[in-house]
């Protein structure tokens, strides 16, 4: 594989993509296309998508990937989400939904009133940038799961059926 482009500067996504790819993985700063905070899975999944296509766009990489997170509430319980794309210059296009955990009421709340999960969280573990590090599963796992883990987990997924489909 060639260079394979991750639609997202964040940290946490480049080396979850980093983790499973062999070869040149860059990051992009490129447009979801989504809200800032994503609501259920479509929002989600729609922005892992444009995120992939967009950075498919950016130069002469082969895989473009993108990865989103979101909420959505399920039985009055704001749940995590989150989703991983896979595009390459050929048309293939692979998706992956990962892990999903409950959040507290009072983040809840807050995201009700149209705030964004990563600064909340920040806020509420009283750490910087958590988004950029273990994210809201390691705060609320107590650092049993970190944010790249669950995004490596995602692109586990969207590695095993692309590799699939290449046979």
């Amino acid at each position: 594989m060639n260079q394979i482009v991750v639609g997202s500067q964040n940290p946490v996504k480049i080396n979850a993509v980093k983790a499973h790819f062999h070869g040149e993985v860059i990051g992009v700063d490129v447009d979801s296309g989504v809200a800032d905070q994503p609501w259920g899975d479509e929002e989600t999944l729609l922005g892992a998508k444009q995120r992939a296509r967009a950075a498919l766009d950016k130069g002469e990489a082969s895989i473009g990937i993108g990865l989103e997170g979101g909420v959505q509430v399920i039985e009055n319980i704001l749940y995590v989400c989150n989703w991983g794309a896979l595009v390459d210059k050929h048309g293939a296009e692979i998706i992956a939904g990962g892990a999903r955990f409950p959040l507290p009421e009072n983040i809840k709340k807050k995201m009700e009133e149209g705030q964004v999960l990563g600064p909340v969280i920040s806020e509420y573990a009283s750490r910087a940038d958590v988004s950029k590090k273990e994210g809201a599963i390691g705060i609320f796992t107590d650092g049993t799961v970190s944010r790249t883990d669950m995004y490596e987990h995602l692109v586990s997924l969207l590695f095993g059926q692309y590799q699939f489909q290449l046979r």
